[in-house]
């Protein structure tokens, strides 16, 4: 099992940037990807970004592509979401999670594709 903790979430005008980090812990080296998702209330939970460890392939919804970046920190088992220009329709609460390679290539873009989440940290831009 991973463990995963996020944070870097609050209150940001539009326009303006956060970066939220993610930081694994336990049988990390089972993890093939790690993946951010979002839920603004009354919605399903939607892809946001995805990274491979090995490779550093990353991956993004086509709502998020050029203005949000996903990397990662080997040595610290880090994942970020750098996130810029954010806008209202940007708020939700953020999860991260981690894809072991079994469970990844079944559902690369969706939460079936992860086995392992955090709690979340909630990401709200006024306008």
């Amino acid at each position: 099992q991973v463990q995963l903790v996020e944070s870097g979430g609050g209150l940001v005008q539009a326009g303006g940037s956060l970066r939220l980090s993610c930081a694994a812990s336990g049988r990390t080296r089972s993890t093939y990807a790690t993946g951010w998702f979002r839920q603004a209330p009354g919605k399903e939970r939607e892809f946001v970004a995805t990274i491979r460890w090995s490779g550093g392939s990353t991956y993004y919804a086509d709502s998020v592509k050029g203005r949000f970046t996903i990397s990662r920190d080997n040595a610290k088992n880090t994942v970020y979401l750098q996130m810029n220009s954010l806008n209202p329709e940007d708020t939700a609460v953020y999860y991260c999670a981690a894809g072991p390679v079994g469970t990844y290539f079944r559902a690369p873009y969706g939460p079936a594709g992860y086995t392992d989440w955090g709690q979340g940290t909630q990401v709200t831009v006024s306008s």
